[in-house]
């Protein structure tokens, strides 16, 4: 071989070892297909949307210019799906992850990027157990269940004045977890939970349990679940003649609910709470990125892609400052996230990677639309 033939082969190796390195992979895990499928897509577009700004901007990283990549995967809410979808992200030595959106799959799969050293950020699992594991590994930007259901509970009592209140869930760590919180938050408030249902995250007739709830004349019927079931559920009280307040966690907070649930919702009849919310001067910020989402893609926002949007930044943002994208290098940095200002709000994780002084947004359906009453902190 000749010593040009030689030099042009070890530079077309070092070429493209170089580009093979400057490709950073980022995964973003959520149900596009199945019955949440409108907030799985939702969440996915908020990636897209963040990786394409960055990529547009330019990343740096130890010195080197970086392409993020996005690799995107469905676990449809199931949990075995979610925990197949995960080993095969830990093997494919992915960077990161954002997801997953449900607690039920996000809980199981953080085992598994835990023990492949895999940074995970969610967007909106809320189950309390997901940060308290004891994994280093494992963060959220949103709430917990135990201030968004308490909130929930005691908003019940105190403000809409609820003394009878009926508690429904189906039967995932959200919804459970979220019904717990709620539950317990009513009790201490002075309130009496008459009685406690349960269904699945597929059902479409709640008819038994509405009619056995019917019978409690509750002031208010609670709902740990997402919107799938919670509009079908809010028509069928409707045709049962129960009038009672309707509410639930941020899994029905979604512009899709109203959709849903149709004429069977009337003004200031269903509460919900969104893991999440900002205020003052940071409302432009999020109105921005609601005219440029919608601009984007055609579509609202439903509830949580400012949130995986946010979780992709801060993610690539602790890639800079450690000037690595190797997860061993980068997770001190983004363990110690303190004070980055997203869409969403100022954003911070703790010691066991939940997310400092989380806000929550009380939000009602009034003229058919979701309408904000107050942010808390």
């Amino acid at each position: 071989m000749k010593l040009t033939t030689l030099a042009a082969a070890v530079l077309s190796l070092s070429t493209g070892l170089a580009m093979a390195q400057s490709v950073v992979t980022i995964a973003h895990v959520g149900p596009t297909s199945g019955a949440i499928a409108h907030l799985g897509k939702d969440n996915e577009n908020g990636a897209i949307m963040a990786v394409e700004e960055l990529n547009a901007a330019g990343v740096t990283i130890g010195g080197q210019k970086v392409t993020l990549k996005l690799m995107t995967e469905d676990d449809a809410a199931d949990p075995k799906q979610g925990t197949a979808v995960a080993q095969k992200l830990a093997d494919a030595k992915v960077a990161g992850v954002i997801g997953h959106l449900n607690s039920g799959t996000s809980i199981p799969a953080s085992k598994i990027y835990s023990d492949a050293g895999i940074p995970q950020i969610s967007p909106s699992a809320t189950n309390p157990k997901y940060t308290r594991q004891g994994f280093k590994t494992t963060f959220r930007v949103v709430a917990d269940d135990t201030q968004l259901g308490g909130t929930l509970g005691k908003y019940a009592v105190k403000t809409l004045k609820g003394k009878a209140i009926a508690v429904i869930d189906d039967r995932t760590a959200y919804g459970q977890g979220v019904a717990e919180e709620f539950s317990k938050a009513v009790v201490a408030a002075g309130g009496t939970i008459v009685a406690k249902e349960f269904t699945t995250d597929k059902a479409t007739d709640f008819n038994a349990i509405l009619t056995t709830i019917k019978g409690k004349k509750p002031d208010v019927v609670f709902f740990g679940g997402m919107d799938a079931v919670a509009g079908p559920m809010l028509r069928q009280m409707k045709s049962l003649g129960i009038s009672a307040k309707f509410m639930g966690g941020d899994g029905i907070c979604s512009t899709e609910l109203v959709k849903l649930a149709g004429d069977a919702v009337t003004d200031n009849q269903v509460f919900c709470a969104e893991a999440g919310g900002v205020e003052g001067k940071a409302k432009e910020g999020m109105e921005d990125f609601k005219k440029k989402f919608k601009a984007k893609f055609g579509a609202d926002v439903q509830v949580y892609a400012p949130y995986v949007y946010d979780s992709v930044k801060i993610m690539v943002a602790a890639m800079v400052k450690a000037g690595s994208s190797d997860p061993a290098k980068y997770l001190p940095a983004l363990a110690a996230t303190k004070d980055f200002k997203g869409v969403t709000g100022p954003i911070g994780f703790d010691a066991k990677g939940d997310i400092i002084g989380g806000a929550l947004t009380l939000r009602t359906i009034k003229g058919g639309k979701l309408e904000e009453l107050a942010v808390i902190r």
